[in-house]
This record gives C-alpha cells, structure tokens and sequence, in this order.
C-alpha cells in the first residue's frame, strides 16, 4: 500500500498491485496483454483500474478501439506510479541482497593490538563462510571505538570492555593478565622476581600513553603507591617487545602477544604486583542493534582464536552472547 495525500488532507491508502496493473496497462497498452504479462484476468485488470481510478477521483484512462490512451490526469498520474514503483522495486532488490548468502556488509573497529594478533585469523575464517561480504577495519583505540559506534561508522567493536556504557552491550570473549617482560639479562631475570622498590627507577616500556591500557596501569600502581619513573610509549607491541630484548627497559604486555618469546625463552615475565591487573575483552556493538547472523558469527570466530590461544572469560557471561543478542 501507498499513501497520498487528498483534497480533505486526509490519508488515503493506494494499492501496489493496482498501480502495477496500471503502468503494465499503459506500457502494453492492452488489457489483454496487461493480463497476460502479470499472470492475471482481464476481469482482474478491470476492476483494478476501476477501483484505482475511484481512489483518486478521477479518469485515468479511455479505451479507443483495442487501444488503451491516457488522460490528461492519467499522464500526471503515471509519472509519480512510475517513481512509486521503481521506489519499491528497488528497496526490495536492496533486501534481497542482504539476504542473500554472503553480500553483507560489517564494518570492524578494533585496537591496534587486536588487529595485529586476532583478527587476521578470524577474518580469515570469516570470509570462507562469507566470501562476498564487504569488510571494512577501522583501527584506533579505546576511545576512538566508541566514537565511532556512537557515530554508526562502525557496527562491531572488538576491544577491553567499557565499563560505565550503558549505551552499548558487551559480549565477554576472554579475560588477560598484563604483565612485566624483560630480557633474560636483565636485574629482574637473575633475581627470579621483581624488588617491589626497583620499580619507579627502572625504564618501563609502555603502549601509548593516550590508550586505555595505559591509565589501567597508571591506576594500578598509583593505587599501590608505587609511582612510575622514566616510561618509553609506543603504539606498537611487537617494537616494545623489541626494546625489551635489546634490554633497554622492562616491559607490560599480556603473555599471548610475547607467548613465542615467552616459550622460548628469549623473554620472561612477571606479575605486576601482589594483585593482577587484569583486563576483560570483548565486542561491543549499540544497545538498540540486534546482532545479525554475520555478526553473530564473526563474534564467534573470536571466541574460537582466543580459545586457541587459550584465553577464555572467567565466568559464564563468554558462554553467550548475551540476552539483547537474540
């Protein structure tokens, strides 16, 4: 149905299918062709156009001979059917391709450090059950994700969850540890643990100083009373990890972006203090939005890679994607 508006300003309800009979009648010219190309009667086309022509009013058309010629108000009148129905036609050629397998859309935002170490595996996997869907990654920090959900550029978000937002859900994927890296000659290695007091003086290296992760540690140790000394930032895990080995500081990483250098030894790592600082990871999408299949698969892809690399949330939020998912 379509509204148009009527001499008393009321609204009036127009059917679809009597504006198809009519542009089909005027483009064929014929009832009988008109019939026969939509796969109805004759009869149907007539009471169609009658019941339209009373709709609006108004003659839309005269028969001459076999020949169907417009009205004055029926050459008015086709013009907006036209628009109504190449409207129509394509809104539905637009559903029917989100519908159909694998022409989607998700646009990702996600951390630097997610898109170094997770996302090339699931969106790997992702685009072999999707091989048609348009990816588009929009990388950038803590902040800058919720900027850009809130702005809907973005539909996923994979990143430390924010808490306080109540404007967004969060599905748990897994839960990590930050932790001292150092060198294997370093003071810290050869102790077999870290002087509590050694701290403030050594050289921390750091990720960048505006991201998320670097006021949970600015918070942890000023909750401890310990206050951090000379820090080196860098927006890049796999060149902090680099300084390290060099052994020009000490630095705080999660073990499953140094898990090769850790197992082979080449770094070592230890706890921040007596208690951990740990931060929960997850994807955030607006409260309002209902995950679609594609969606839904993407967050599970994320949850399988972190399973693999054996990270897991700590309760039984990660064993669903939450109520306002479904």
């Amino acid at each position: 149905m379509v509204f148009i508006p009527t001499d008393n300003s009321m609204q009036s309800l127009l059917d679809s299918r009597q504006l198809l009979a009519f542009a089909t009648l005027v483009r064929v010219g014929s009832f009988t062709l008109a019939a026969k190309e939509l796969g109805l009667t004759q009869s149907a086309i007539s009471h169609a156009m009658k019941a339209l022509e009373e709709e609006v009013g108004c003659r839309l058309c005269d028969r001459a001979g076999r020949r169907v010629v417009l009205t004055q108000a029926g050459e008015q009148f086709l013009r907006h059917a036209e628009k109504i129905l190449a409207e129509m036609s394509a809104a539905r050629a637009g559903i029917d391709t989100l519908n159909h397998w694998g022409h989607l859309r998700l646009r990702i935002g996600a951390s630097t450090t997610a898109c170094q170490y997770i996302l090339p595996s699931v969106l790997s996997d992702f685009k072999q059950r999707y091989p048609r869907c348009a990816l588009t990654i929009e990388p950038g920090d803590h902040s800058r994700q919720l900027e850009l959900l809130g702005q809907g550029q973005i539909d996923l978000a994979l990143m430390i969850e924010p808490v306080g937002q109540r404007d967004y859900n969060f599905v748990p994927l897994f839960d990590d540890e930050l932790l001292f890296v150092v060198s294997p000659g370093h003071s810290w290695a050869r102790l077999g643990h870290v002087p509590r007091e050694s701290i403030a003086s050594e050289t921390l290296i750091l990720y960048t100083k505006t991201s998320h992760t670097f006021r949970l540690i600015q918070d942890y140790f000023s909750a401890s009373g310990v206050s951090l000394g000379h820090f080196i930032e860098l927006g890049n895990m796999e060149a902090i990890k680099e300084l390290v080995k060099l052994g020009v500081g000490a630095g705080i990483v999660a073990p499953w972006v140094a898990r090769s250098e850790l197992q082979s030894g080449v770094l070592s790592s230890f706890p921040l203090g007596s208690r951990p600082l740990r931060r929960r990871w997850g994807v955030v999408y607006e409260r309002q939005r209902r995950l679609s299949l594609s969606e839904e698969t993407f967050v599970s892809l994320c949850r399988s890679h972190a399973r693999e690399l054996g990270l897991e949330a700590h309760d039984a939020r990660s064993d669903k994607l939450t109520e306002a998912a479904h």
